[in-house]
């Protein structure tokens, strides 16, 4: 009995003990201070109150900044339900004027000078002995000049043997100093007309001139370079003034991934359209370029398409050229988002005319990327008549050995050439371009441009 009850003091003694035990346990946790979970990523502590870092950026433009452009508006958007393929504008003076030409040079008679296998400075060094004027070389030029002058006054005759060094003078009246530069800056007073300044920028795009600065508030147009870029500056604007029309093109550019593991069909077009709608086929090195009737538009075509395929408009947009002229159409510049064909450049040159006894247009369409051209088709066809540019596979703008893109997904080309017609301005409205429609149309397509 003894035994019992010692038994049962000491179960309710280790029952307290565990008992108090457990209370000092929990009491031990609740004075235990609590941490936040910290990650450590070299040698930096990352919390929920941490600063991002990042690493230095180089000191460049801004992609979205890079590409904003007053321009894009007014190129990257066609209204294909108001489409004239033929339209009227009045001629407008179009002029170039030289910026920084100084201060007006003194009225002083040369008579008799000649100058033999000298450079531009040392001819005028020569020239203007006694005066205190100098003469300061700002560019290189290594022209060596020959010739005479039998009479004239200065101004002139500085301006004639820049001309002939192919240097730039400016003359600063202060300091009694004529500079001498291998490059300048012009001012070109544009036309009104949106048609025809497109025109313009286009061509000298295609002349390869680079950093214009337009000004669409006035009509100008900014430009810096050397000789060369004069001359090319010079014809454009000389070309654009002596024709009577000009050459643009409208341009859809879509991405089309087939439904099945199976490529377009594209023989379906003929009973889809019938035959007489499609006037050529023209192979190229990649692709194939139809020559196709106004029955397949944007939207019959886009129609074509959705039956076997889901069809994505990459970019959209329209460029024109002065007859003879080329210019580009750049793919990036107007799409709706980066894309692998934001790469491609449509090249075009066009000219309207006679073709073997009758007018069409005669153009040379040549797709390019930046590692050079992918193909090119010489497409001769009527007014009216529209493009279609097929089979080429949009692996070709893949760069990395494995993609996720279907091998049959391939990049489709729309393009519709118009004729800008440019007549006295009073042949034609002052509201601007009139487009030619039903039988005026008719008796303008009967006559020579």
């Amino acid at each position: 009995m003894r035994i019992c009850n010692n038994l049962f003091k000491f179960m309710i003694l280790t029952f307290w003990g565990g008992a108090l035990c457990g209370c000092a346990q929990q009491n031990n946790q609740q004075n235990i201070p609590q941490y936040d979970t910290v990650t450590v990523v070299e040698n930096f502590v990352i919390d929920e109150n941490s600063v991002p870092i990042f690493p230095k950026k180089a000191a460049l433009t801004t992609d979205t900044a890079q590409r904003f452009s007053i321009e894009l508006p007014k190129r990257c958007k066609v209204d294909w339900d108001n489409q004239a393929v033929v339209s009227v504008v009045p001629e407008e003076p179009i002029e170039i004027v030289r910026l920084g030409v100084g201060d007006k040079l003194p009225d002083l008679e040369v008579k008799n000078y000649e100058f033999r296998q000298l450079s531009v400075k040392d001819a005028l060094n020569k020239l203007l002995d006694g005066t205190d004027i100098s003469v300061i070389e700002d560019g290189e030029l290594n022209e060596t000049i020959s010739g005479s002058i039998t009479e004239g006054n200065l101004s002139d005759s500085v301006e004639l043997i820049s001309k002939i060094g192919r240097a730039y003078y400016s003359y600063d009246a202060v300091n009694s100093e004529i500079h001498l530069d291998n490059r300048a800056k012009w001012m070109v007073k544009m036309p009104k007309n949106q048609a025809i300044i497109m025109a313009l920028l286009d061509a000298m795009h295609g002349a390869d001139v680079r950093n214009l600065l337009v000004n669409w508030q006035d009509k100008t147009l900014v430009f810096e370079g050397n000789y060369q870029t004069e001359r090319e500056v010079a014809k454009i604007i000389s070309d654009i003034a002596s024709k009577k029309y000009m050459i643009a093109w409208d341009i859809d550019v879509y991405r089309v991934y087939p439904r099945t593991d199976n490529p377009i069909i594209w023989m379906n077009l003929l009973p889809a359209f019938g035959e007489n709608n499609i006037k050529m086929s023209i192979p190229g090195v990649v692709g194939r370029a139809l020559v196709v009737s106004p029955e397949i538009n944007t939207k019959t075509l886009q129609e074509f398409l959705a039956q076997q395929s889901n069809v994505v408009l990459v970019s959209q947009g329209t460029f024109s050229i002065p007859n003879g002229w080329q210019s580009r159409f750049d793919i990036g510049q107007c799409s709706k988002e980066d894309r692998l064909e934001t790469d491609l450049i449509i090249g075009a040159t066009g000219t309207y005319g006679d073709y073997g006894g009758t007018d069409k247009l005669d153009a040379k369409i040549v797709l390019r990327t930046s590692n050079g051209e992918l193909s090119s088709f010489n497409i001769p066809s009527d007014i009216g008549d529209n493009y279609v540019i097929i089979g080429i596979p949009t692996h070709s703008f893949v760069t990395t050995p494995e993609t996720l893109i279907s091998p049959f997904a391939e990049l489709v080309v729309f393009m519709s050439p118009r004729i800008i017609s440019i007549v006295d301005a009073g042949g034609a409205a002052d509201t601007g371009e009139v487009p030619l429609v039903g039988d005026a149309l008719r008796d303008f397509l009967g006559t020579d441009l």
